[in-house]
């Protein structure tokens, strides 16, 4: 696998390294002693998946806070995303600051977000799968939302149509962190 480190500190694109022949390919996608060589947290125990019927499906921003914050390991699967996070951590040199990767089925990329970054995307295709890998159990009482469109950030999605749950769409401005997940 090929870790290359992003301009948020502590997050990665991480790319596959295929050994392919007439057949397909074959590649490693998790290691335990790669992801520590790193200095990434290796724990991960749970996994789930996002099925998103619809282009334009925005899901975001959430992320835990402690004592269960998590780490996620992201995959698209099918389709393609356009993948944001966004650093909430208050002594970051990059507080409040974002970035985008697209995930493809095609490109086999993850992205690697560490504790303390909210995390969101929009469905690129229809019929569109995400793979989640998480480093901590799912604690609705942690869980934490901020609006895709907060002013505070001033992320730039793809298009204009979107799909949002109301869940989503009641979480708060102004980059303030609070609500449930």
């Amino acid at each position: 696998m090929i870790f290359t480190e992003t301009k948020l500190k502590g997050t990665y694109i991480i790319e596959l390294e295929p050994i392919a022949d007439e057949r397909g390919f074959f590649a490693r996608s998790w290691c335990q002693q790669e992801f520590e060589a790193h200095g990434l947290n290796p724990n991960l125990v749970q996994c789930n998946i996002s099925f998103n019927k619809k282009k334009g499906t925005l899901r975001g921003m959430h992320y835990q806070v402690a004592p269960h914050e998590e780490v996620k390991l992201v995959r698209c699967t099918k389709g393609a995303i356009y993948d944001v996070m966004i650093d909430l951590r208050p002594q970051s040199s990059t507080f409040k600051q974002w970035i985008a990767v697209e995930l493809t089925a095609e490109n086999h990329k993850m992205l690697y977000i560490p504790e303390g970054f909210a995390h969101g995307f929009q469905s690129l295709a229809d019929n569109t799968e995400v793979f989640y890998q998480m480093s901590a159990f799912y604690h609705p009482e942690c869980a934490r939302g901020i609006r895709w469109d907060d002013p505070a950030f001033k992320i730039e999605w793809p298009q204009d149509e979107r799909i949002i749950s109301e869940k989503d769409l009641q979480y708060p401005n102004n980059g303030t962190h609070s609500g449930t997940g």
